[in-house]
């Protein structure tokens, strides 16, 4: 009796544990670019603004609004629903036809309790690959982005997050 209540206890604790590594309270919430933290591709402006907000929705979905102002003063909004499960989710507001695929990285590997990536479609081609890393305090997260832009030239940059 004594060790199917020790297991009973285990097996509870694991599950806990398991469920609160996975929590999306790191990744949930307004977060606003530190544009002078960050690094823009070459020859790239940066953006005057870029504020992301992730929320959570009924059945493992996530909605993220982004607003950005980019240097020239022109604000675009998207958005995005979305599992982190590696399907495309199309992107809202978007200029040209964009989709985003999602997926949760190893937290072992990262050293982060919130890793993800994405990888981002325009008119089905793929252009970027980003991927973000949160602190362990959940106060920052950082935006590695490599890819191609719209005229096939390569493109990385890093923006760093601060969470509001």
């Amino acid at each position: 009796m004594r060790k199917s209540i020790a297991l009973l206890t285990l097996a509870s604790s694991l599950v806990a544990l398991t469920v609160a590594a996975q929590s999306p309270d790191f990744l949930l919430g307004t977060w606003k670019a530190n544009i002078e933290k960050g690094t823009p591709s070459p020859g790239a402006q940066p953006a005057q603004s870029n504020i992301s907000l992730w929320e959570a929705l009924p059945d493992g979905q996530f909605k993220n609004t982004q607003d950005v102002v980019n240097a020239k003063g022109q604000k675009r909004h998207t958005e995005v629903i979305t599992k982190f499960d590696g399907a495309e989710s199309v992107v809202k507001g978007a200029a040209v036809p964009t989709a985003n695929s999602y997926k949760r990285l190893d937290g072992r590997t990262t050293g982060s309790p919130v890793a993800y990536e994405y990888v981002q479609k325009v008119n089905g081609k793929v252009t970027v690959t980003g991927r973000y890393i949160t602190s362990a305090d959940g106060k920052t997260r950082v935006l590695v982005t490599t890819g191609t832009n719209a005229e096939g030239q390569p493109v990385s940059s890093i923006t760093v997050y601060e969470k509001q």
